[in-house]
């Protein structure tokens, strides 16, 4: 069954705060195979213009695909989660995740397609610091695989 159209533009409650570690950017950063210093090294990160070190530029998908979790969980939208598969990602940056960073995440479904029997789902997610600052922009397109005829 189609997703309902009226859902585009639906926006959700923004995330609690998400405290970035320089930890976890450590981990990812070793996870993606990225030696880059600014991820791992203060002194590096601050040579470049940086307060602290920097996490590598796809680090805020996992901050921004959880708050996604709730357009996903949205029982009124009727997705399929098991039907479902990441089918694109991009970010646009106004300034670089740093270590200490606490960011929020504001949920907005942008489009919602069906093609082929498969619906298609486009989720913006807007990352904000505490301050509110805009810190990237995150879209998200997942694809919900339509039944199998048997």
């Amino acid at each position: 069954m189609a997703l309902d159209q009226s859902f585009v533009g639906r926006t959700y409650p923004p995330t609690a705060p998400y405290e970035v570690g320089r930890e976890k950017i450590r981990e990812f950063a070793e996870a993606v195979g990225d030696e880059n210093p600014a991820y791992t090294d203060p002194d590096a990160a601050e040579q470049l213009g940086h307060s602290d070190v920097i996490a590598p530029p796809t680090f805020v998908f996992a901050i921004t695909f959880k708050a996604a979790g709730q357009v996903i969980a949205d029982p009124q939208l009727g997705l399929d989660y098991s039907r479902v598969v990441h089918g694109d990602q991009k970010f646009s940056y106004t300034r670089p995740v740093r270590a200490g960073d606490r960011l929020s995440v504001v949920s907005t479904i942008e489009a919602i397609k069906s093609l082929a029997g498969n619906d298609i789902l486009d989720i913006r997610g807007e990352v904000r610091d505490e301050a509110g600052a805009h810190v990237v922009t995150a879209w998200t397109k997942l694809v919900a695989r339509g039944a199998e005829e048997v």
